[in-house]
């Protein structure tokens, strides 16, 4: 699961696209149908933190968790920086001193588990940590995205700033997209530095993820068309889910 190198320097300039006020106010709309207006959450797969400190100022506290050091760095370094404590872990095994009221992964960070095992195994690991009636709120892309709108596509952009091109290729039979990425960040001397990565996400089926939130004790309550409160349909390019700690009595 190494990723988001190079990338982390630019990651925010080539996401300024994605509408990450909307989501937020759709997932706290989410957390406040299930009583949680305050309280600690945790952010997994937090990246650089753009997300994670417009939920610090919805009022709630929040843990940041990435694997990536180089995005964890980026985050940090922000001039207007919440208290926020950042965690560099693997996703797939996290630790926290105590449980949290939420959990929240956007931006499809739980598309890059690999194995249905492993999707198993955080799924277990957020119930571990939430509270009694906690919920886990995650957003995965869909089957159809990979296929029709992102498989065999080459993506690029040239910005001042730095440049990129996105090449992905899709294995339906294996259900892997990969991504390689190719950057041109400008350093501070005006000359670019090039960078190469390459990430591989998976695409699980709408039932294999319910399966693997009921294999890990939790209870499926929600399921949106991306970051809204509509159902998903067959074209539907990502779905948010909400699964429910139901185990633990107070």
């Amino acid at each position: 699961m190494d990723a988001y190198t190079g990338f982390a320097s630019v990651y925010d300039l080539f996401m300024d696209q994605v509408p990450y006020e909307e989501w937020c106010d759709c997932l706290t709309e989410i957390l406040q149908e299930y009583g949680i207006y305050d309280g600690l959450i945790l952010d997994l797969g937090c990246g650089t933190g753009k997300f994670t400190r417009l939920l610090a100022k919805k009022g709630y506290d929040l843990i940041g968790v990435d694997g990536s050091g180089e995005m964890l760095e980026a985050a940090m370094g922000q001039e207007e920086n919440p208290d926020i404590l950042y965690l560099q872990q693997d996703m797939r095994e996290f630790e926290l001193y105590g449980t949290v009221r939420a959990i929240v992964s956007v931006c499809d960070c739980m598309n890059y588990l690999m194995e249905y095992e492993e999707l198993v195994q955080v799924l277990r690991l957020a119930d571990n940590y939430l509270d009694p009636g906690g919920v886990f709120v995650f957003d995965m892309n869909t089957v159809y995205k990979y296929r029709e709108i992102l498989g065999e596509q080459t993506i690029g952009e040239n910005r001042e700033e730095g440049s990129f091109l996105w090449e992905n290729y899709f294995d339906e039979e294996q259900g892997i997209n990969e991504y390689d990425l190719t950057l041109f960040v400008r350093e501070k001397d005006g000359r670019y530095r090039k960078f190469e990565e390459t990430h591989f996400q998976r695409a699980y089926e709408v039932e294999d993820v319910k399966r693997a939130i009921q294999e890990a004790g939790m209870e499926l309550v929600g399921m949106y068309d991306n970051w809204t409160r509509s159902e998903p349909g067959k074209e539907s390019e990502r779905i948010c889910f909400v699964a429910r700690e139901v185990k633990k009595r107070v």
